[in-house]
C-alpha cells in the first residue's frame, strides 16, 4: 500500500523534510558528479573545435608538400592576337606569335527558295556529300523540302558540316552549309546520284567564303595549321589564335598559386594557435581559464607546434630565411618579398627545400631533403592522423564521460533506494507518534474530569 499522507499523525515527519535531506544528499554525491560531466561535455566540444583546426591546417599543408604546387604554370601575354594556356610543367620560356592569316571554314550557300517549305524533289533519290575527302549518302524523297534536306543533311554528316536555312528577305530562303573544322581540306560539293534534285543545290550551291588554313609566325618561323586552336606546336601549351597581329607570350611558375597556398597555410596555423592559446589560459579567475589548461596533450601539442619551425629544414636552412616567422605569442608571419627574392634568385632549390628534392648548397655539393613542408606535415599528422593523439584524446573523454554517467545513475539509484526506506519509516514513525498523540490527548481528557470531579 502506498504512502499518501506523510506527517499527517504527527506533522514532524513531512515530505518536505525528506526532500530536503533528498536534496543535501544530490548535493554531496551526485551534484560533483553532474559538474564533473558538464566540464568533460564542454571538453568534448572544445575538441571538435580544435580537431577541425588542426584538420584545415593539415589540409593546408598538404596543398602545399606536393611537387606539383611548383610545376603549375602561368602565362601573360602582351598583345590580342592569342591566347595560350599552359599545362602543369610546361617549359619556362618567352616567345613572339605573329598571326598573319586566321584558319576559317567553308561555308557554301545554296539558290534562292520562295519558302522553307518549298518542294526541292518531284521524285526519289540521292545526293552524295562530300567534305574533307569523306563521303556521305543521304536519301531524299518526292515533296522533300528545303527544311526537311537541311534536317537529312545534318542527321547523316552532322559530324563534319552544319547545315542551316536562312531567310534572306520575304520570299528569299537559302540553305547554307558551313564545315565543322577550319582549313583549306574543307571544300563541301554536293553530287545528285539521281538528278532529280532541284539544281539550286548542286550546280546551283557557291562558296560565300572559304575554307583557308591558318598562317602565323613563331618566333620568326612560318607555322601553317588548319585550326586556330593549336595544340601540337610546343608541348604542354594550347594555343589559340584569335585575330590578326603580333603577341608576346610569357611562360612562367604559377607563383601567385605557390603564395595563395602559403597565404593560406598560415591562416590556418594562426588560426590553431589562436583556438589552442585560447582554450590552455592559465588563470585564477574561472571566466578566464581555459577548458584545457590543466591538460598536457594540448598544452603540448601547442608548444610542438609553436616550435616545430625552428627544427626543420634538412640542415641546408631555416624557414626564416624564405621570410617565415613565429612571434612571442606563436603568431605566424610570411615576408613576401623575402620569399619572392628567393624564388627570384634560385626556384630550384626554394621548390627542394620546401617540398623536397636535391638542394644545392653554396660551396656546389648536393644534399637530398625529405622538404620543409613534408616534416611538418609528418609532425601535425602526428596528433591529426587516424588513431593518433587527437583521437586517442576523444575517446579518453568519450570513455571518462560513461563512467560519470554511470557512477551519476549508481549514486541516483543509491539515493532512490535510500529515500523510498526512509520514507517507509518516516510513516511507520509517524503512525507511532500519531497513537502517542491519541493516548496523550485520552490520558489528559481523563486527568482532566478527575480534576473537574473532585471540584
Amino acid at each position: 500500500m502506498g504512502i499518501s499522507s506523510l506527517g499527517v499523525g504527527s506533522s514532524i515527519l513531512t515530505q518536505d523534510v525528506l526532500d530536503q535531506l533528498r536534496k543535501a544528499d544530490e548535493a554531496k554525491f551526485v551534484t560533483p558528479v553532474e559538474l564533473e560531466l558538464a566540464n568533460e561535455g564542454d571538453k568534448e566540444d572544445a575538441l571538435k573545435l580544435i580537431d577541425a583546426t588542426m584538420t584545415n591546417l593539415i589540409d593546408s599543408i598538404n596543398a602545399l608538400k606536393s611537387a606539383t604546387l611548383f610545376d603549375e604554370r602561368a602565362t601573360t601575354i602582351t598583345g590580342t592576337s592569342v591566347a595560350v594556356t599552359a599545362a602543369a610543367g610546361s617549359d619556362i620560356q618567352d616567345f613572339t606569335l605573329n598571326v598573319t592569316t586566321l584558319a576559317t571554314k567553308q561555308v557554301e550557300q545554296s539558290g534562292s527558295f520562295a519558302a522553307s517549305t518549298d518542294s526541292v524533289a518531284a521524285v526519289d533519290g540521292q545526293i552524295n556529300l562530300n567534305i574533307d575527302g569523306q563521303d556521305f549518302t543521304i536519301d531524299y524523297v518526292a515533296g522533300t523540302t528545303l527544311s526537311e534536306l537541311k534536317d537529312l543533311i545534318n542527321g547523316v554528316a552532322g559530324d563534319k558540316v552544319d547545315a542551316t536555312v536562312v531567310q534572306i528577305g520575304a520570299t528569299d530562303f537559302r540553305l547554307f552549309i558551313s564545315s565543322a573544322d577550319t582549313g583549306t581540306t574543307q571544300n563541301i560539293t554536293i553530287t545528285d546520284n539521281t538528278g532529280a534534285l532541284d539544281a539550286r543545290l548542286t550546280t546551283g550551291l557557291t562558296a560565300i567564303q572559304t575554307g583557308v588554313d591558318a598562317k602565323f609566325t613563331f618566333n620568326g618561323q612560318a607555322i601553317t595549321r588548319t585550326s586556330n586552336n593549336i595544340t601540337d606546336l610546343v608541348t604542354g601549351l594550347d594555343i589559340t589564335l584569335k585575330e590578326v597581329g603580333s603577341s608576346t607570350v610569357s611562360v612562367a611558375q604559377n607563383r601567385d598559386n605557390i603564395i595563395a597556398k602559403i597565404d593560406s597555410f598560415v591562416e590556418k596555423y594562426n588560426s590553431a594557435i589562436t583556438e589552442l592559446n585560447k582554450m590552455t589560459k592559465a588563470s585564477t579567475d574561472s571566466d578566464e581559464r581555459g577548458i584545457f589548461s590543466g591538460e598536457s596533450t594540448i598544452k603540448n601539442m601547442k608548444r610542438v607546434l609553436q616550435d616545430m619551425m625552428a627544427g626543420i629544414g634538412g640542415g641546408v636552412g631555416y624557414m626564416t630565411d624564405y621570410g617565415f616567422e613565429i612571434d612571442k605569442d606563436g603568431v605566424m608571419t610570411i615576408d613576401k618579398s623575402i620569399f619572392n627574392a628567393k624564388m627570384d634568385a634560385d626556384p630550384v632549390n626554394v621548390e627542394a627545400f620546401l617540398v623536397g628534392g636535391t638542394f644545392t648548397n653554396a660551396d656546389l655539393t648536393t644534399t637530398a631533403v625529405t622538404g620543409a613542408f613534408n616534416e611538418i606535415a609528418l609532425i601535425v599528422e602526428g596528433y591529426t592522423a587516424y588513431d593518433a593523439t587527437l583521437d586517442q584524446f576523444k575517446n579518453s573523454i568519450t570513455e571518462k564521460i560513461s563512467v560519470l554517467e554511470d557512477r551519476k545513475l549508481s549514486a541516483v539509484e543509491r539515493l532512490d533506494a535510500r529515500y523510498e526506506i526512509l520514507k517507509k519509516q518516516f510513516a511507520a514513525y509517524d503512525l507511532m507518534i500519531s497513537k502517542f498523540n491519541s493516548a496523550s490527548s485520552m490520558f489528559t481528557e481523563m486527568a482532566n474530569a478527575q480534576a473537574a470531579s473532585l471540584n
